[in-house]
């Protein structure tokens, strides 16, 4: 990229999985400055520890850096104060984006639908059946007062690199003899956190406005992922792994993406977990 089209980039949540894979690359290409609440995994370029529930430390941190664009990764269905780092950190990036009138990019999840009527295209209204999916879909309406923003909802995250927060539980429970049950009727479409994080820097630059289904165009449920997963990683410790279903409760049944806007909008392929594994074998 040349000079006149390197950007300030800011993104929220570098060291959340996402975050580890997407800031390396963006600062490839752009002025980029990441934060980190606890810890820092990267550990180079400019960063910053932020707080997000913190209103007055995010305002100085854009005011001082004054981004061109936000990419808010930050707030993981884990930790006590979940709920809050969602629905404040949302609300304060979104107030502070606006008043240096940066683009800001908002991550989300396909885990604000019901699951009862898939397949979910961007129109779909959220209806969410747990407390991170009402906290998602909370910072969605929040981030939605702001005009110049994107919510890219997405789906599971996984990588080939290094094990996704997911699979490396799973495969510590294994390994120590513990029970895991793969749930064979929860559907989602799984993402290549390098398809995720070349689709948000491509959203930098992209003049779109709006909600876009971001994920992997391969539908899968939960257990056929889990397996293959383990098959890449070579994980022979089954003995305490189950495969099953789950009743409809605290986690949806059926969140499948509809991609069709991103694949005709977006150069970057979504590519599903066949793919993937084929590639990198």
């Amino acid at each position: 990229m040349s000079p006149k089209n390197k950007l300030r980039l800011l993104i929220t949540g570098g060291g959340s999985y996402l975050g580890q894979h997407l800031t390396p690359q963006a600062t490839a290409v752009h002025d980029t400055l990441y934060t980190y609440f606890q810890h820092d995994p990267l550990n180079s370029g400019q960063r910053e520890r932020l707080d997000l529930r913190d209103e007055t430390a995010v305002h100085h941190l854009v005011q001082s850096f004054q981004p061109d664009v936000i990419i808010h990764t930050a707030g993981s269905n884990r930790g006590a104060d979940m709920e809050a780092v969602i629905r404040l950190g949302a609300r304060h990036i979104t107030q502070a984006a606006q008043q240096v009138n940066a683009r800001l990019i908002h991550l989300s999840t396909d885990v604000v639908f019901r699951g009862n009527a898939p397949p979910y295209a961007e129109t779909a209204v959220p209806n969410p059946v747990n407390a991170y999916g009402r906290a998602k879909a909370d910072a969605e309406a929040i981030i939605q007062t702001y005009p110049h923003h994107v919510i890219v909802r997405t789906s599971l995250i996984y990588g080939l690199d290094v094990m996704d927060h997911g699979t490396a539980w799973m495969v510590q429970a294994l390994r120590a003899g513990q029970p895991v049950t793969l749930f064979n009727n929860q559907i989602r479409n799984p993402v290549w956190v390098e398809t995720l994080s070349q689709a948000c820097l491509e959203l930098v630059g992209h003049p779109f406005t709006g909600i876009l289904h971001v994920a992997g165009r391969q539908v899968m449920s939960r257990a056929d992922f889990g397996l293959r997963l383990l098959d890449y990683w070579d994980i022979r410790e089954r003995g305490t792994l189950f495969i099953g279903p789950t009743g409809m409760g605290e986690w949806p049944l059926n969140c499948e993406l509809d991609l069709r806007l991103a694949t005709a909008m977006l150069h970057t392929p979504l590519l599903g977990v066949d793919d993937v594994l084929h590639a990198e074998r």
